[in-house]
């Protein structure tokens, strides 16, 4: 697969205007940003992810979420990054007497306080996480006002990016009919592992794990990606395929889902 990216990429290269070797160099540093949460990199991911199966219907769930991560230079030692998760929800009908729900979710907003050093590759972000209830629907949504601290840590050398991102958020108001749902007390857990080629074809494993305390359950899915970089004419564009598996989950959880990113990337110049 790797080879059959990495010719596609040439195919594009030579097409795209001002291409050659600075551009494929230019992509594999794109692609090391990337894999750095909070990198001085503006980025608009638009993930797709498909689950199987909910509910005792054994229903589908298919949501995109757009994530874009914006740097902010507060001076030349530190930058404030801004990363949103806006997600639609599909979800099929989980249970005999419930219906299809098209919906929006709940946004989580974070910001990460981050030194603008490289150093010996080691990289850390710290700030607040909020959870907006801008969901439509009492199935995906939880009607409540949240926040808590967020936190990254990841070191990146000869290739390789490896780290956790978490946060930890806790329910303080509730929004529309929100008294009727269970308060939030949820930590999330983002372990993560990936090798970057010099091609800009990267291979990711994580884990998106949650536990929700009120309930006492976790969910942990396994993720396996493979991406590569792309150039529409001058517009770097990361593609991004893979699956997971579920080894914990809820009960009428997701036993296992797909994944496909396509996540358009803003480079400063000369950068």
């Amino acid at each position: 697969m790797r080879v059959g990216l990495a010719i596609a990429l040439g195919l594009f290269v030579a097409a795209a205007p001002g291409s050659g070797i600075a551009q494929v160099a230019s992509s594999a540093d794109l692609a090391k940003k990337l894999a750095n949460p909070v990198a001085d990199l503006i980025s608009v991911p638009f993930e797709n992810d498909y689950d199987c199966c909910y509910g005792p219907s054994d229903a589908s769930r298919w949501q995109l979420e757009i994530e874009p991560v914006i740097p902010f230079h507060l001076n030349p030692e530190w930058n404030l990054i801004s990363r949103t998760i806006l997600p639609v929800v599909a979800l099929g009908s989980p249970a005999p007497g419930l219906g299809e729900t098209f919906a929006l979710g709940d946004t989580l907003q974070s910001f990460f306080l981050s030194p603008n050093t490289e150093g010996d590759g080691t990289t850390w972000g710290i700030g607040p996480a909020i959870s907006l209830p801008t969901g439509t629907d009492s199935l995906v949504d939880s009607e409540k006002w949240s926040i808590g601290p967020t936190f990254v840590v990841l070191k990146q050398d000869k290739g390789w990016t490896y780290g956790i991102l978490t946060h930890h958020i806790w329910s303080f108001a509730d929004a529309g009919g929100g008294e009727d749902q269970p308060e939030v007390n949820q930590t999330y857990l983002q372990p993560f592992l990936a090798f970057t080629w010099k091609d800009s074809t990267t291979l990711t494993l994580n884990s998106e794990a949650g536990y929700n305390w009120t309930a006492e359950q976790w969910e942990i899915p396994l993720n396996l990606m493979v991406s590569h970089i792309y150039h529409l004419g001058e517009q770097p564009v990361s593609l991004e395929v893979g699956g997971r598996w579920y080894p914990e989950t809820p009960r009428f959880g997701s036993d296992w889902g797909l994944r496909a990113t396509a996540t358009f990337l803003f480079p400063q110049k000369g950068g």
